[in-house]
């Protein structure tokens, strides 16, 4: 298929194929869906990449650059599960990779798993102690959790709460 021909393709493509991939995809048409998701992520529009990213991670499931940008639109979308999923997709193919370490902690955080975020986080900012974005992410949710910590605590011991 001509270059010219698959600009106009696109925006139909999802009707007429939801979810499966057209029998003529290759490199340069995953690589142009990629570059459209960055340029619809850098512009904004995290929901319209995020769909863009899934026709490329769909065709291209092994792509760990694919699959990065399609966790951080869905996060950047709320759809925090689902960034989930694609950031500990990288983090079991490669654990040392810093940010899918750290996006998988935020979304984990987001969707209220403040312990498990906290592990993710920690070894975000062991790797990479320079990002300041990783440590102060990693403060805020062992703050939460010790605030919760607390909360559940009676802050006497229970012994002077109207007994008497």
């Amino acid at each position: 298929m001509s270059k010219g021909s698959s600009g106009s393709r696109d925006s139909h493509s999802e009707e007429n194929f939801p979810g499966q991939a057209l029998p003529d995809e290759s490199e340069d048409d995953v690589h142009a869906w990629y570059l459209r998701g960055m340029e619809l992520l850098s512009r904004g529009s995290p929901a319209a990449a995020a769909q863009v990213l899934q026709r490329a991670s769909t065709a291209e499931p092994q792509s760990r650059s694919v699959r990065e940008a399609l966790a951080r639109a869905q996060f950047d979308a709320s759809r925090y599960a689902e960034a989930a999923d694609n950031f500990r997709m990288i983090v079991e193919a490669s654990p040392s990779d810093d940010y899918a370490n750290f996006g998988l902690g935020l979304a984990l955080a987001r969707m209220g798993d403040h312990a498990a975020a906290a592990e993710y986080l920690a070894l975000a900012a062991a790797m990479r102690p320079d990002a300041t974005h990783y440590t102060e992410a990693l403060r805020s949710v062992r703050a939460t959790l010790r605030a919760r910590q607390a909360a559940r605590e009676p802050a006497d011991g229970g012994t002077e709460k109207g007994v008497g």
